[in-house]
């Protein structure tokens, strides 16, 4: 029997298999917080209804002891997930060899982060990973419901799709290959090809960064679309965000109890959200007294200055061309600007959607190119997506770990990721 399934079972006799989170004693009751992966569940040792065998093993029983627990399944209102085991009967399956690290006391972030592999196993991070996986899934819901076909984009590549100034290289074989920075550029002739497609995969920026926002290997949610303009894809980037948000709220409830998430902020995230311009947003900044230059990029100070006048997402579209990548379509109305949008979380958690609709012009897409200075050889499968039957299409990226921060109101992404690659730090 699993904990997550205790709570169906109220009345029953079931055996229970799990690792000892955590123990106390009062005289003739113990208790025993047992934890198996799907959930915590308090165990009630009463002296004369366990074995006596159970309760002379139950004394001092190491952290992380892995039990066997057979016992009575109780409503309590005031245990973690409303039930707890009476227990009958306890045995001890495996002793760990050594006393486990990881204590009930505080430790600091690099002794937890250089055993990550352990700290997984707190309440704290079992409740992040579950959100994380609960956003995944969603994710892939929302696509499929929608007939999205899932394109698996390599993770190696010849070529940058976001600046070379943040490329992995690695040899491959007699060639330069590059840990790859997004999907994007292999979904865009899947679109052409089967319409709406998605990715979901890892993503590599060699960013000497050091703020909370930052890894240097995350996750990104990527779907390109076959005639969409860049406002279909706005729209479509903020349901999927509402359609995550809702389904964590349905679903994890225990999960953001634990982390004390405010919930109401959550579920003020409601569609339509704001828009404004790239402008706007400057003269936005200039007004609380920010002196970023118009054709300058944000930062993170910026985003979480733009995102304390709004209670939900914030869209920031058209930025000037100087400033993003070559593949993004011009602005017919002002060639200066380009089709794209960024959308910020709420709370200072920054940007967590990047997108925007593709140059569909061959000539000026080969002119870009050139001016970014890509060699040629690198990206003329690319350009044959124009050559041979171009199309109106956008997309866009988002952070799966900055979600997951944010849903959780959790302060760094470090935590929202099982293993975190961050500047200096590669193990375990």
């Amino acid at each position: 029997m699993w904990i997550e399934d205790l709570k169906d079972h109220i009345g029953e006799v079931v055996t229970v298999k799990g690792w000892v989170f955590n123990r106390r004693s009062s005289g003739k009751v113990r208790f025993i917080i047992l934890r198996d992966g799907t959930g915590f569940s308090q165990v009630v040792l009463v002296k004369g209804i366990v074995s006596e065998e159970g309760f002379n093993l139950s004394h001092n029983i190491p952290y992380e002891a892995q039990i066997e627990v057979n016992g009575r399944i109780k409503e309590e209102s005031r245990a973690i997930g409303g039930v707890e085991i009476e227990a009958l009967d306890l045995k001890i399956v495996f002793l760990p060899h050594e006393e486990y690290p990881i204590s009930t006391k505080s430790h600091g972030i690099d002794f937890l982060l250089s055993h990550r592999h352990l700290w997984l196993r707190s309440r704290r991070q079992f409740a992040i990973m579950r959100i994380r996986n609960e956003i995944i899934k969603a994710a892939r819901d929302f696509f499929y419901e929608r007939k999205f076909i899932n394109i698996d984009s390599p993770i190696l590549t010849p070529t940058s799709c976001e600046g070379t100034t943040t490329l992995f290289e690695v040899n491959y074989f007699d060639e330069k290959a590059y840990l790859s920075q997004s999907g994007q550029l292999y979904l865009e002739p899947a679109a052409a090809a089967l319409g709406k497609v998605f990715c979901f995969g890892p993503a590599f920026r060699a960013e000497k960064s050091k703020t909370r926002r930052h890894l240097t290997e995350f996750w990104a949610i990527e779907p390109e679309v076959a005639f969409m303009d860049y406002k279909g894809a706005e729209e479509l980037a903020s349901s999927l965000i509402v359609y995550m948000i809702e389904r964590v709220l349905e679903n994890r409830q225990q999960e953001l109890e634990i982390l004390e998430r405010d919930v109401d902020a959550l579920k003020r995230i409601k569609l339509p959200f704001p828009v404004i311009s790239y402008e706007e947003a400057i003269g936005l900044l200039n007004k609380k007294g920010n002196g970023t230059k118009y054709g300058e990029d944000f930062g993170g100070d910026e985003e979480t200055l733009l995102s304390e006048s709004f209670d939900r997402p914030l869209i920031i579209e058209k930025y000037p061309k100087s400033i993003k990548p070559f593949y993004m379509k011009e602005d017919t109305e002002n060639p200066e600007l380009v089709l794209n949008f960024d959308i910020i979380a709420p709370e200072g958690y920054g940007e967590i959607v990047g997108g925007s609709q593709r140059e569909d012009d061959y000539d000026k897409l080969l002119e870009n190119i050139k001016e970014h200075g890509i060699e040629m050889d690198t990206v003329d499968w690319y350009l044959d997506i124009r050559k041979y039957g171009s199309f109106v299409h956008s997309g866009f990226g988002l952070g799966l770990e900055r979600t997951v921060a944010w849903i959780s109101g959790i302060h760094h992404v470090r935590e929202a990721i099982p293993y975190p690659r961050t500047l200096g730090r590669l193990y375990p």
